[in-house]
């Protein structure tokens, strides 16, 4: 249970130092975001689960 709790705190200290230090940036990313096809989008969100996925595996793996 505590491995969930530090990787959802791991991902909120990420996601808001990307509010906090450039909220311009954000602004021209997802316009960026809006540019691309929704098929092109889902294909990127799937190997990004595939990606976090693998790397979860892989410390589990490694920290035996």
């Amino acid at each position: 249970m505590s491995f969930i709790v530090l990787a959802i705190g791991l991902v909120l200290v990420v996601e808001g130092l990307v509010f906090a230090l450039a909220p311009s940036r954000l602004d021209e990313a997802l316009e960026l975001i809006r540019q691309i096809p929704p098929d092109t989008r889902r294909m990127i969100g799937l190997g990004a689960v595939a990606a976090g996925t693998a790397l979860v595996w892989l410390a589990r793996t490694l920290a035996g």
